[in-house]
């Protein structure tokens, strides 16, 4: 009988808990929502604007190149190579999206992925592990990463980026060591046709991953009381602290699944290229954190979302596709992924009304 009670009582607490983050983020919105000046007619246009325009503007951007380069630019087989290709960049983005989300920056995840493909290789070729274990293992690495992270920045209260930073050098210590310095081919063909070979509607199967992951993570954010609680955490740490939000528990978290799902990047960059080398997925950083906050600019905007950097990322890969086709040097590439991630951090910040991100 007492258990009973007792049980009952607890589930009466969880749901006022549920009940009063609900209500606060009903208070958040309407906040939010008083902010906007002008008619309904102008703030339903600005708030459409905002939503769809990265949208409109990659259309605009394919239509631009299209002109130069109709032939290849209106091709769907640019496009379905472009999809399969850009996967794990989409996982990578996804990544950056959780911590960021509860105002942490995670650097480290670009060389997780690294690690994540290195442990599948030595493990697949050099030690004979079957690929779906070696690829568990790597899961479980890049988690261990993550935590490690974690336990950095909570317990001993240094600041994310230090920690990161720091963390991603080390790893990246690990990768050289472990590989000699060398690229380790020979990679399960299992793996390859699960990420590359294998197509629908001529995209490769790794996109759908990707896709599917994006819907994951976007659930999760929409539709969840933890998505609810991550949010809060990243507008304001006591606020959420003092609504009875275990803070350092969601930024934990988050740290974690970030280092899970940049393994999981890993993953479909060793099916894609069948091997794994030491240095090139340091490379992805840039490109992810340009797509993830390009991306808070729409759909949701002023918001770290996954609907908006999944269009993000392939926005950006269209306009370095395009500018392969016209023959620009490859340093276009780094002017163009940099100088996107200092627009898209202003525009970012414009939406958010001058708010530090912080």
């Amino acid at each position: 009988m007492n258990e009973s009670h007792h049980n009952s009582s607890q589930l009466d607490t969880l749901r006022a808990y549920e009940a009063r983050i609900e209500a606060l983020e009903s208070k958040l919105e309407s906040v939010e929502g008083n902010l906007q000046h002008g008619p309904a007619g102008q703030r339903d246009w600005k708030d459409w604007s905002e939503r769809y325009g990265l949208l409109l503007a990659w259309g605009f951007l394919i239509l631009i190149l299209g002109a130069a380069r109709p032939e290849q630019m209106f091709a769907w087989n640019s496009y379905a190579t472009m999809f399969g290709s850009n996967a794990m960049i989409v996982a990578l983005t996804l990544a950056l999206l959780i911590p960021l989300t509860t105002g942490d920056y995670d650097l480290s995840v670009a060389s997780v992925m690294g690690l994540s493909s290195m442990v599948i290789a030595v493990l697949n070729v050099k030690l004979g592990w079957s690929i779906g274990a070696a690829i568990v293992a790597a899961l479980i690495v890049g988690g261990l990463v993550g935590a490690i992270n974690s336990l950095f920045v909570l317990y001993f209260g240094i600041h994310s980026l230090i920690v990161t930073l720091g963390t991603g050098y080390f790893v990246n210590g690990i990768i050289l060591w472990v590989s000699n310095s060398n690229t380790i081919a020979g990679i399960s063909m299992g793996l390859v046709k699960a990420v590359i070979l294998t197509r629908f509607l001529g995209i490769p199967i790794g996109f759908y991953y990707a896709l599917i992951l994006a819907f994951i993570v976007w659930y999760i954010f929409q539709h969840t009381s933890l998505g609810r609680r991550l949010l809060f955490v990243g507008r304001g740490r006591e606020v959420a602290r003092l609504s009875g939000v275990n803070v350092n528990r969601m930024r934990s978290g988050a740290m974690i699944s970030a280092g899970v799902i940049a393994a999981f990047a890993g993953v479909l960059y060793t099916g894609m290229r069948g091997a794994a080398d030491p240095s090139s997925a340091l490379a992805f950083l840039l490109p992810a954190f340009a797509a993830a906050f390009l991306g808070s600019t729409a759909i949701y905007p002023g918001r770290f979302n996954a609907p908006g950097a999944f269009v993000a990322v392939f926005f950006l890969s269209t306009g370095i596709m395009g500018l392969n086709f016209l023959g620009v040097d490859s340093f276009v590439q780094n002017l163009f992924y940099g100088g996107g991630l200092v627009v898209a951090v202003s525009i970012s910040q414009l939406i958010r009304g001058r708010r530090p991100m912080d």
